[in-house]
């Protein structure tokens, strides 16, 4: 694909739907696809959704306005629904749902046994950032990827040139501030995995900031994880010209009025650039993009990392319109220079800068200006006095210096559903007819579906007798063939060939359109047909594994510091991982573990973007005996340089819980990649840990068993937000080698921040997690090897773990006695976290 000479019909504005209302206001405003979510397996359960019975229905209605429909397919599918996932996978198919969109590639591996041609898309859950996680896909000949949200400009171009596959890229909506499936804090916090479709919006709730044991003062920001919404429309050209062919509009679970408003917008701004017109946003469309849903707008990381405005932080919810502030408090209303327009009707909401307290707020009563009510609309730079209703707000508690909103705009809202509430079609396509006859023959004419490429041929009944007056002309056929009105049609071309003055009845011509019409439109539903093959789910499931024997099973320790890596070699521990936050402390690991005669495993970053293979080649000169390794374009990496470097010894490559794994096809999957470990995702419970262990090959498996969970993971840097005056790593002046931050919920927790060698920050759960009540049953399914990992542990912290673990390994202790023991020991307590819901 040429990036360069992208054409409008290679362009494609992808627009979410909730339920049917959203569907046909996209359809209506010019959507070119739709991407939708049934009642189990997407990302948004919270949603309406269809049924999967709809799904016939859903297709024959996009296919016959020429709008495409995917299906959201993208969380982690446990063992025990893989048989409904095949299911519904096999609905798809029979339905001529355009592609579907998966996050899981244990669900792709499936879905190839299935079908080799049915087409899949790489969902943002599958945390795909760089060329390397783009060409890892290739072998499962999936059709598009769509890109994480933290890539640049830049990125997206290199990743296309190198890459060279279709890539899909949101330009509108809610942003996740942590990468799409590397959030852990739903399922750590309330059992609701965002990797699931649950999200309970940790991020959108306001925490404390901790600065080496003492809270930071940050006036009124509290929210210190809540992005503002993307919004990228001027943008549009730039995306354009960097090979971005499917555009992106977030929202399923948004209004249809939010679904038309911005989806309108942005196919001007496509329309605009192809039409060789200025491209970028009116402030008034803008203004209405905002009145749909904006906690204020960003272009996220478009433009590369600027920290200082992905996160305000004073409101994690949408606001609207800003209007100005509060200059004056009347007995009836307020004084205000607008800074947008305003009008009766309208909702406002008054700002004090602290939305945790309920702020006061309603519907606009009236409107002056200069003392006199206006009928109309008040412009920007008015000054006027906005008068609420009496009822609506309670004018002793606003302020002099209070933020004003427009939060809603009825009129806008109407517009907007008159263009999907209405009786006719929401679009027309052009049709070519041919009519060509002569005397004592049928009327023949030939119908030409321009956008399908479908032509059908209706003759007349009655054959063509030589007119005595008034013939057949182009301005009769023109006429009544053209009488399209009510149907998805449009006479756009006539070619008339007849031979002699010739007469058919008007009955006749009105017929043939009619003919014509029904089997033009019976052409466009028809869905794509694909192989479709008959799959066991569980035929390649693995044997059950022999018991691990007391004593035999491994124990490995991930330390975070030197000093832990010593203090888990005098414990007696054989496999170190070291995950260190810079590069450069790797050699005095790598250096101490040789000199005990031990083994060492490095630790690859969770994200790969662009330009970071550096890191791993450093990883390779140290030669460690293996590599823990984090996504995809990292282990596309390791597996190109064991093929292109035959001979040489290479370290083994250890699968970590960030590749998701969550079924025994994803174990194979990445064994049959070359994966020597895997180890399973930390959103299986120990019901679903059991049922994948079950199926699995686990003696290719490594549980961890003790560690701080992973909750965000994220490019914001918090260090850089709000320790520095700067905006990314270049100027920041690097606080976080400083000092130590941490975020305090409201329940007093506070989860320590650490960076890594990219500048991306990991917020860690404040207390630690124990699987320690299961190891038994582990052994018993014939898992050989357990992780426990450490944070901010003392030396003498890590030995005492160690040897509790160590203990239970050889059956000396129980579980249930590590459990309670580390609960007794450690200040803040352990939880049994994730394996037990």
């Amino acid at each position: 694909m040429d990036i360069k000479a992208l054409r409008r019909e290679d362009v494609e504005l992808l627009a979410p739907a909730g339920d049917w209302d959203c569907m046909r206001a996209a359809v209506a405003n010019g959507a070119d696809a739709i991407f939708f979510g049934v009642e189990k397996f997407n990302a948004r359960a919270r949603a309406n959704n269809f049924r999967m019975d709809e799904l016939p229905e859903i297709m024959a209605f996009l296919h016959s306005y020429g709008v495409k429909g995917f299906l959201t397919f993208n969380i982690l599918v446990f063992e025990n629904e893989l048989e409904d996932a095949k299911e519904l996978i096999d609905a798809c198919v029979d339905a001529g749902v355009d592609a579907v969109i998966v996050q899981d590639l244990g669900l792709v591996k499936l879905i190839r046994e299935i079908s080799p041609d049915f087409p899949i898309h790489g969902s943002t859950q599958m945390t795909i950032t760089s060329p390397e996680a783009v060409e890892f896909t290739k072998p499962f000949n999936m059709e598009r990827v769509v890109l994480g949200r933290e890539n640049n400009l830049k990125q997206i171009q290199k990743i296309g040139e190198q890459a060279k596959l279709p890539m899909e890229v949101f330009v509108h909506g809610a942003l996740c501030v942590s990468y799409s499936g590397q959030c852990l804090t739903s399922e750590m916090w309330g059992g609701r995995s965002a990797n699931r479709g649950e999200c309970a919006q940790a991020c959108r709730l306001p925490y404390d900031l901790i600065v080496d044991g003492e809270q930071k003062p940050m006036g009124d920001v509290a929210y210190l994880l809540s992005p503002k919404d993307l919004a990228a429309i001027d943008l549009m050209p730039e995306l354009i010209e960097a090979g971005v062919t499917s555009f992106k509009i977030e929202g399923r679970l948004k209004s249809p009025e939010y679904v038309a408003n911005v989806v309108s917008k942005y196919r001007k701004a496509i329309d605009r650039y192809f039409d060789g017109e200025d491209a970028r946003p009116s402030k008034e469309e803008v203004r209405e993009l905002q009145q749909s849903f904006s906690r204020g707008f960003t272009h996220g990381f478009l433009e590369g990392t600027n920290n200082k405005k992905l996160v305000e932080g004073t409101f994690p919810k949408s606001r609207g319109v800003y209007l100005g502030r509060v200059e004056q408090i009347l007995r009836d209303g307020v004084v205000c220079k607008l800074e947008a327009p305003l009008k009766r009707g309208d909702g406002i909401v008054f700002d004090a800068g602290d939305p945790t307290k309920k702020e006061e707020g309603g519907r606009v009563y009236d409107v002056r200006r200069k003392g006199v009510k206006l009928e109309g609309e008040a412009q920007e730079g008015w000054i006027i006095d906005i008068v609420p209703g009496r009822s609506d707000v309670d004018l002793r508690k606003v302020h002099v210096g209070d933020r004003i909103w427009k939060t809603s705009d009825p009129a806008l809202d109407k517009r907007l559903r008159q263009t999907f509430e209405t009786d006719k079609p929401y679009r027309v396509f052009p049709v070519h007819v041919r009519v060509s006859g002569r005397p004592g023959q049928p009327l023949s004419t030939w119908w030409t579906d321009v956008q399908k490429g479908t032509t059908v041929q209706v003759d007349s009944e009655l054959e063509l007798e030589v007119a005595q007056k008034r013939p057949l002309n182009r301005e009769i056929l023109e006429e009544q063939l053209g009488r399209l009105g009510g149907t998805v049609f449009q006479l756009e071309e006539l070619d008339v060939d007849l031979y002699g003055d010739v007469i058919v009845p008007i009955r006749e011509l009105n017929s043939i359109r009619r003919r014509a019409v029904e089997q033009l439109a019976g052409e466009r539903p028809k869905p794509p047909v694909y192989v479709k093959r008959a799959v066991e789910v569980y035929g390649d499931a693995a044997a059950p594994a022999a018991p691990v024997k007391r004593g035999e099973a491994q124990l490995t320790a991930l330390c975070r510091s030197l000093p832990q890596v010593q203090a888990a070699l005098e414990a007696g521990v054989e496999m170190i991982y070291a995950d260190f936050e810079f590069i450069k402390q790797f050699p005095a690991a790598v250096e101490a573990v040789r000199a005990a005669g031990k083994q060492i495993a490095l630790a690859t970053p969770r994200i790969h973007m662009p330009g970071e293979n550096g890191y791993h080649n450093n990883i390779l000169r140290l030669q460690p005996d293996a590599v823990l390794v984090r996504n995809t374009g990292a282990l596309y990496f390791y597996l190109r340089h064991r093929m292109e470097n035959p001979g040489a010894k290479h370290p083994r490559l250890i699968g970590d819980f960030s590749l998701n794994i969550a079924n025994h096809k994803t174990v194979d999957l990445f064994t049959e990649v070359g994966c020597d470990v895997v180890t399973p995702s930390y959103d299986l419970n120990i019901q679903q840990m059991v049922d994948l262990l079950r199926k699995a090959d686990t003696s290719k498996m490594e549980i961890v068993i003790h560690q701080h969970l992973p909750m965000f993971h994220t490019e914001h840097c918090v260090y850089c937000t709000f320790l520095s005056e700067g905006t990314d790593y270049t100027n920041c002046g690097r606080p976080c080698e400083a000092h130590r931050a941490s975020l305090q919920d409201r329940i007093g927790m506070s989860h320590p921040v650490r960076v890594d060698e990219g500048c991306r920050n990991t917020v860690y759960n404040a207390i630690e997690q124990s699987g320690a009540e299961y190891l038994s049953n582990f052994m018993e399914l014939g898992v050989p090897r357990y992780r426990v990992e450490f944070l901010e542990e003392t030396p003498e912290q890590v030995h005492q773990v160690i040897d509790l673990y160590n203990r239970a390994l050889r059956g000396e202790i129980s579980g249930t006695q590590v459990w309670k023991t580390l609960k007794a020991t450690n200040q803040l307590g352990v939880t049994r976290g994730q394996l037990v819901k």
